[in-house]
Parts: C-alpha cells; structure tokens; sequence
C-alpha cells in the first residue's frame, strides 16, 4: 500500500479518465489518510474536500438487505419466503411468479427480473440532454416503480443467473414498509443508521432534489445519441448509442433520485464505518452476516467485472485479488460513482467518490490495486 501510488492512481483519474474530481478516503487501523484531484466545481475550480455529501447510487442496496436481514433475526420472516407471503399478487405479471421469487432471489440479483436500469419508463426521462432538462425533477410513485419492475419479461426462471435489477429491490423496500409498518427511512435510521452513529447518512424523500452542504457539483455525459429509441436499447447494445466522446458535460447536481434504492445519501467517512461494519460482521447476527456474504457470480449480468454478488453486496473475486479477500458496496448513475471497498475483517477500507458516473473500470480499479496491492486491472 502506498499513498503515493493511491494519489497517483487519483491524478490520472482526472488527466485521462474524464473525472472532474475523485477522492480517495481510507482507514487502516489507526491509519487515516485522504487524498483528491481534480475539482468539485468547474466553474469556480473549487478543490475536492474531506466530508462532502453525495448520493450512494445502488449502495442503497446494502441498506434495503440489511434491513431485511436483521427482520429475518427477530420475526417470523425469512429471506427464502416467497414474495407472495408479504405482497401477493405484486409480481404475478408478464411471466412473473411471487410464488417463486423469493427474498433471497430478490436481493441477490437472482430473480429473473430485467434489468430494470434500462426500463425505458425510466431512461426515456433521462435518456438525452434534452429529456434530462425536461424530466429532471419528476418524481416516482412507489406503484410506478413496482410497475417498472414487471414492465418487461423474464430473463430467466428464479435462482438461474444473474441480472442485475433496481426492480427486486423496489419490491424489497416495499416488502419492509408492509412488514413494519414503518417506511424505509425509519428503520435504516433505527436499525444502521443511529447504531453506527452515521450522522451524515439520510435517505433522501421523494421530493428532494439537494444535498446538505458540502457536497461537489456533479456532471455527467450518460445520455443516448440524438434519435436513440431508449425501447431499443439493452445491455448488451447501450455502449453503441451513448452520445460521442468531447462533449461538455452537464450539471446534472439537482435532479429527482426517487427511482435509485433507498435513495441514501452519504459521505466516505460514514460509507467506511457502514461497510466496514457489514464486512466484519458487528452490524448483523453471525447467522444473517453469512447469509450476507454467500455470493453468486456476476458474469454476464451487467455489473462490476471480477466480483461475486451477495445480498446488496459484493465481493471480488479472490483469483482477481490473489486470494484477498476484499468486500464492498457501491454504484453509479447520472453525475456520481461511489464506491466502498474494505477487507473482510473491516479494519482496512477505502471509499471513493466522482462527481461523474463510471467511465471505465480503470478508474476504480487503479485506486483499489494502488491501497491493497492487488492488480485488478490487469
């Protein structure tokens, strides 16, 4: 591990990655460092700091399976439960079986749902420049996103591959509010939010579009080429469409997130105490924490290469790291990558943020490999 080499990793991120700006947070023990590059704003050239807010993406997944997981500990739910024993009939559409679907399914990306990213209900609103001005700010009722969710047919039976879906975890969300009474943000703030003493995590409501202060400017270039029918697109051809290379990026800071899973917004420092919990097991019973942690693989379902998938979580391939095992939450989307990768006893983790979506994988990997030696990219 060298922070020279992590700074080094976070320099190029910026002259040859097309990241305005990247931070790089880590805790090793009692080792703290922090390091960043580029700017948080492009306008002003304001520098990247310590404890700026953004949102989680998909590491809201984490959230939603721990919640889950810790109801499975106290009550009579159980994570092999058909979805149909809590909400019946939600998924009895277009091929879909609620009484085949499982919890488990659902959080592990194993359901058979599509991958509901590309649901053009969704990416229509944000698929050009245009239609992002248009729609940034529209927000999603929980019965739009769980129509989403089976707007399209099966890519599979249950438990038979990997795909990875927002849609199961819409479901999940609503599963706990049915269970609990209680909506999702009230029992991520009892059950992790207030054990952890994550004091600057929220889940963001429906109708918020800001962030608390700091937080940096956030750009994206994530939208189709002008007369893309956002219908045709699939995982498999979206690459094809994107819109060419060199365009300004746009100020995409304040938009409506209501569709992205528990809609979390955090911060590195909390993002490591979160995973770094989850990874060594003091959030979660041993019996949930394994559950957790028993992983499938994610080749050829739409998600972060040399990883295996657990329950909101997941870990990389031990082959790819040299028999290390490194574990991790994260995500990107419109204007933000946020990624938090530790070691499986949560004493060494890193967390890294851009005010940009994924641009490749270099970007990500090069700053893992710099921290703990392993050579994911290549």
């Amino acid at each position: 591990m060298s922070e020279t080499d992590v700074q080094r990793a976070l320099d190029w991120a910026v002259a040859e990655g097309g990241v305005p700006g990247i931070v790089a947070d880590i805790r090793d023990g009692d080792r703290r460092w922090f390091g960043a590059a580029g700017v948080a704003d492009l306008e002003t050239g304001a520098p990247r700091r310590p404890g700026e807010y953004a949102h989680t993406g998909s590491g809201g997944k984490a959230f939603i399976a721990t919640v889950l997981l810790a109801l499975a500990a106290e009550s009579g739910l159980s994570i092999d439960d058909p979805v149909n024993t809590w909400l019946p009939g939600v998924l009895d559409r277009n091929g879909y079986d609620g009484d085949k679907i499982t919890i488990r399914h659902l959080l592990s990306n194993t359901s058979g749902l599509f991958s509901t990213g590309m649901a053009p209900e969704l990416t229509s609103r944000y698929a050009t420049r245009a239609a992002f001005a248009e729609h940034r700010f529209d927000a999603f009722t929980t019965e739009q996103l769980l129509a989403m969710t089976v707007s399209q047919p099966p890519v599979g039976a249950p438990g038979e591959r990997f795909e990875y879906s927002n849609g199961g975890f819409y479901v999940a969300e609503a599963l706990i509010e049915k269970v609990t009474g209680n909506s999702l943000a009230e029992e991520i703030e009892r059950r992790i939010i207030q054990p952890l003493g994550l004091t600057d995590t929220s889940v963001r409501s429906a109708q918020d579009a800001r962030y608390p202060d700091p937080h940096p400017r956030a750009y994206s270039t994530l939208f189709y080429k002008d007369g893309t029918d956002p219908a045709a697109v699939t995982p498999e051809n979206w690459e094809s469409v994107m819109e060419e290379p060199g365009l300004d990026p746009l100020d995409v800071t304040e938009y409506n997130t209501s569709w992205a899973p528990a809609n979390v917004v955090s911060t590195t420092g909390d993002m490591i105490r979160f995973v770094g919990a989850l990874a060594g097991g003091t959030l979660l019973p041993p019996e949930q924490h394994r559950a957790m942690w028993t992983t499938v693989s994610t080749e050829g379902g739409n998600w972060t290469p040399h990883t295996r998938y657990g329950l909101g979580v997941f870990e990389f391939d031990r082959a790819a790291t040299g028999g290390l095992t490194l574990r991790g939450v994260g995500g990107s989307f419109w204007g933000c990558l946020f990624y938090t990768v530790g070691t499986a006893d949560g004493e060494h983790t890193l967390s890294l943020q851009t005010n940009t979506e994924w641009k490749s994988w270099d970007v990500l990997f090069r700053v893992i490999d710099a921290e703990f030696g392993v050579r994911l990219n290549g």
